[in-house]
């Protein structure tokens, strides 16, 4: 797979980036929903690897990476603990924890999509399979504490992700280095993210038809 091995690197930092702050952002809902320091890291990790370990079982790239290492599992354990620890002074952090998150999402949306198109996934596939990558860790978080997914009811979330992955599978077209437009599809998700929190943009709702 010499396109996934050129812009190994950049993908591993992508990713371990991406594993740390979502796992933050599960052991943050652990803490609000009181659980104990075992429930907390729970959260962290599913929050930090369930999206990836998703894309590759569809992918065939099994057993998934989360498991083939140390620095998935240590790093999501990690986030869990300093978020159950210091949860005290994170909470004057709300603004922060965002950008994190939407960071996380970028991140997972690229990187995912790299993988995707390095196993052979049509652009298609691979773009949806990169959206998977950044949504599926929450979206199973938020099932484990008995909450609606926050991507199924409110704010541009999956949308910016699909955003940054279509960059990556768009990049080609363009002649662009996968480096370009891995770091290029990430910084629009993020965009796209910050600037939908900050004007409270979203899609219809049976309620509010309207949210731009």
């Amino acid at each position: 797979m010499p396109k996934y091995m050129d812009i190994a690197s950049l993908l591993l930092a992508l990713d371990l980036g991406g594993t740390a702050v979502f796992a933050m952002s599960g052991a943050w809902v652990g803490v609000k929903h009181r659980l104990d320091a075992f429930g907390v890291c729970v959260l962290a990790f599913v929050a930090g690897n369930a999206g990836g370990m998703l894309r590759d079982v569809l992918i065939g790239a099994v057993p998934p990476v989360a498991f083939r290492g140390w620095q998935y599992v240590t790093i999501s354990l990690l986030a869990g603990l300093v978020t159950f620890v210091w949860h005290p002074r994170l909470e004057r952090l709300h603004t922060p924890i965002l950008i994190f998150d939407a960071a996380g999402l970028g991140l997972f949306s690229v990187s995912g999509t790299q993988k995707a198109l390095a196993y052979g996934a049509n652009p298609l596939i691979a773009a949806l399979l990169g959206m998977l990558t950044g949504i599926g860790g929450g979206m199973l978080r938020d099932v484990l504490v008995r909450e609606i997914p926050t991507v199924l009811r409110k704010d541009l979330y999956a949308l910016a992700a699909l955003a940054g992955a279509g960059v990556v599978v768009g990049g080609p077209l363009l002649h662009l280095p996968p480096i370009v437009s891995t770091i290029g599809g990430a910084a629009l998700c993020v965009a796209v993210r910050l600037v939908a929190i900050h004007r409270g943009w979203g899609l219809p709702t049976p309620d509010h038809p309207f949210h731009f």
